[in-house]
């Protein structure tokens, strides 16, 4: 009999969604007459797109609510009164089977245990961000992590991540390869707010993983062939990149002392609102890259740069650095500067989270 009431206040729920979508915002709009037919024309396609924007927010919104207050009458239910849930397959599985009989499709075993998890993670409704779909949020509950999740949730709201590119950066590791740099503080400053870009080297990543171009190991290919790739991947490239990167060009040709010098990839950042400019290498980068890329920096800076535009970024991208010839090579070179490896697969995801509780240890003592 309990178990029927439960079922029956869920359908109570899920028929509650449709009512909260569209309210007055059309309505108190004074409707302005159109002087031609394609204004007229332009009007009413601006205005359905608005409301079906509108319609899906509204939508999503009362679907969180729902899976949220879904996984809440799960654990109390299980909880019964006691202070410690006892878990078992039975309730899930009557659940799915008889949920489904009255609903169709949507109540499997594994999305109500997410709605389960759902509640668990966030307790308090409105901390789940309405940005955010469902779908995000079965990714985000799958990070055992508070710190971890926090992050991917600051950073695919930010971003304006889909599903997708939410996937790829968990499974590429962004947040530990993020945090392995920073302090505790650093660490936790990361979780809270995301990875905020304020200055030129909040752009640099060590390494970059550009596992999606697909090169096998051992791998053998030329700088060209590299290039290539990462313009056939751009999308992936520029996900990898972060956010506020624009493509200007490949090969891009500056001339000195009537020789032409080719600079591999040219982006602008609309946040720094400044050029950066990419040097790719095969293998092992070198003071000779360092002396190449300042004075690609120094062209761009005086050639290229209008007003408005900061001081151009420049980034040696290698297989390999010789850390002490790099020291040297930097002696004295801008700020602007920057050398940094990339590599072909997935990061080794244990030895980087060894790494941030060596820094949480550390700062501990």
């Amino acid at each position: 009999m309990r178990e029927l009431w439960f079922i029956l206040t869920i359908c109570e729920i899920l028929g509650a969604v449709a009512h909260k979508i569209i309210k007055t915002e059309f309505m108190e709009k004074p409707i302005q007459p159109q002087a031609s037919y394609q204004g007229l024309v332009t009007t009413i396609s601006q205005t359905f797109e608005q409301g079906r924007g509108m319609a899906a927010r509204a939508i999503n919104t009362q679907l969180l609510q729902t899976y949220w207050q879904i996984g809440q009458y799960i654990v109390e239910y299980q909880q019964n009164g006691n202070d410690r849930a006892t878990y078992g397959k039975a309730l899930l599985e009557n659940l799915a089977r008889d949920l489904s009989n009255l609903n169709g499709k949507g109540f499997s075993r594994s999305n109500l245990n997410n709605m389960r998890m759902f509640y668990q993670l966030y307790p308090i409704c409105e901390k789940a961000s309405h940005k955010l779909s469902w779908s995000h949020y079965v990714e985000l509950i799958k990070v055992d992590d508070e710190l971890e999740r926090s992050f991917y949730e600051k950073q695919a709201i930010h971003e304006n991540w889909s599903v997708p590119e939410l996937k790829r950066q968990k499974q590429a590791s962004l947040f530990l390869r993020l945090a392995a740099s920073k302090d505790k503080e650093g660490i936790l400053k990361l979780s809270q707010l995301g990875h905020i870009v304020e200055h030129p080297a909040d752009l640099i990543r060590e390494p970059y993983v550009l596992e999606f171009l697909k090169i096998p190991e051992p791998y053998y290919t030329s700088e060209s062939n590299l290039e290539a790739r990462i313009i056939d991947n751009l999308q992936h490239f520029l996900l990898e990149l972060g956010k506020g990167f624009a493509f200007i060009g490949r090969q891009y040709r500056i001339t000195l002392a009537n020789r032409h010098h080719y600079v591999d990839l040219v982006f602008y950042h609309r946040i720094l609102k400044c050029f950066v400019l990419i040097d790719l290498k095969k293998e092992t980068a070198g003071y000779e890259d360092i002396g190449q890329m300042n004075m690609y920096l120094g062209y761009f800076e005086n050639e290229e740069n209008t007003e408005g535009d900061n001081p151009p970024i420049g980034i040696v991208l290698a297989r390999e650095k010789d850390e002490l010839q790099i020291k040297y090579a930097m002696h004295n070179v801008g700020s602007q500067l920057y050398v940094s490896k990339y590599q072909l697969y997935l990061p080794n995801e244990q030895e980087l989270r060894n790494e941030i509780e060596r820094i949480y240890n550390d700062d501990v003592n």
